[in-house]
């Protein structure tokens, strides 16, 4: 590709409200660098879309540094893309060949509704953080960190938890769009330390009942979410939160 760049097709779901009937449309894009980011050929588009009086796509971004989790699309069907642990933002032109169609669509999930284009609504995750993801007791002044010692593994674990960016592709990859992986992260980064355990019972059973409550699908272990995650984060935390689920329910009910 040295000296020139890619003519693409690109097929973009259009939508112009939540309730308007969405429908793929097809843009053709010349000239191409391969070393521009997804979201830059985005851009370009635009740039040619409002050129030719028409309406730009609408899509999410922010940081463009693969921290904030905003650039959420499913390209060709894989949740940000071909490359794996990278956002949309970080993904390059250079993994596309010279002709390629591109199909480009929002996150699909009952509990993310498209909000126009490839926009969606992801409240759902904050209201599963605010019903318990916090440490809500008074911790007073910070302690000497000699005087609460966690082990090195431990806190490893918790800081690989903490690396979720809730961007929401496990959900968008899952075929029964779970947000299990999302919410056991939430749940192991506070599990894994001292101080996240006075709450843990009633953090685990109020994040689980929201998370069913939004209307997310069941976990059946097919680790598509781990496999879409651009954090990496494992599939382990889903068993450690179902272990803490369990062990919050039945000290519940022995009203302990």
């Amino acid at each position: 590709m040295a000296g020139r760049g890619m003519n693409l097709t690109l097929k973009i779901w259009r939508q112009t409200s939540p309730s308007a009937k969405g429908e793929f449309q097809t843009y053709r894009l010349s000239n191409v660098s391969p070393d521009m980011s997804f979201l830059e050929m985005l851009d370009v588009l635009n740039e040619q879309l409002i050129q030719q009086g028409e309406e730009p796509v609408a899509f999410d971004h922010d940081c463009r540094e693969g921290i904030c989790g905003m650039c959420s699309l499913m390209i060709n069907g894989q949740a940000h893309g071909p490359d794996r642990e990278t956002t949309t933002c970080q993904l390059h032109m250079r993994r596309f060949k010279d002709g390629d169609t591109i199909v480009i669509e929002p996150w699909r999930a009952r509990a993310f509704p498209v909000l126009r284009d490839l926009v969606v609504d992801r409240s759902a995750f904050d209201r599963i953080i605010s019903v318990g993801g916090f440490v809500s007791i008074n911790a007073g002044n910070a302690q000497d960190a000699n005087c609460l010692p966690v082990p090195k593994q431990n806190q490893e674990k918790a800081m690989d938890a903490a690396a979720c960016i809730g961007c929401g592709a496990c959900v968008a990859s899952c075929k029964n769009a779970s947000a299990s992986l999302f919410v056991s992260a939430k749940v192991s980064q506070l599990a894994l330390l001292p101080q996240g355990q006075p709450e843990a019972a009633r953090r685990v059973v109020k994040m689980v009942a929201q998370m069913d409550k939004e209307g997310f699908g069941s976990c059946t272990n097919t680790y598509e979410c781990e496999a879409a995650c651009p954090a990496g984060i494992s599939v382990s935390n889903i068993a450690r939160m179902n272990r803490e689920y369990l062990k919050a329910t039945f000290l519940s009910e022995e009203g302990v």
